[in-house]
């Protein structure tokens, strides 16, 4: 992905973001319906590596459902991507982080990124996730630590 240089910093999802988003939504909506059910989500989950438990589940699925039908729709989807606010969802984040740190060594490498992206069905090469990492990564260790992804994850609310 190339980045605009005109763009100081990354204070709001972009237009560009937005096809990302939806994008990334319908891989988690396997059916096509426009909403994401427990089931679904379990199954994104477990093909990231990432068993979670039933109750967990079901816990993320009450935190992110917040029109209470049961399902996540596209608009709660965005909430959710766009949310972090430092205290309340920082377990939220941790889980995030998670997923994309395969080998649990506290740093997301383009490689994790990658990987991640891929089996997710977004089609992009290990030098763009070099390139997405390098926009982040604040310490210059071609990682993005947990705090690097938080502030990446936040940026959002803090600009508001």
């Amino acid at each position: 992905m190339a980045t605009d240089p005109t763009v100081t910093k990354p204070s709001s999802v972009h237009l560009e973001d937005i096809d990302e988003l939806k994008q990334i939504f319908s891989r988690f909506d396997a059916n096509g319906d426009g909403k994401i059910s427990v089931t679904e989500l379990d199954n994104i989950l477990r093909s990231l590596g990432s068993g979670v438990p039933k109750d967990q589940l079901q816990r993320v699925m009450e935190d992110l459902d917040t029109d209470h039908d049961g399902f996540i729709n596209l608009s709660e989807f965005a909430s959710f991507c766009r949310a972090g606010s430092v205290d309340g969802d920082a377990s939220e984040l941790r889980e995030a982080f998670d997923l994309y740190d395969k080998d649990k060594n506290g740093l997301i490498s383009a490689t994790e990124l990658f990987q991640v992206l891929n089996s997710l069905g977004m089609k992009c090469s290990v030098e763009e996730c070099h390139n997405m990492i390098k926009s982040v990564d604040s310490d210059g260790d071609s990682n993005v630590n947990f705090d690097e992804f938080k502030q990446m994850m936040t940026t959002n609310n803090s600009a508001n």
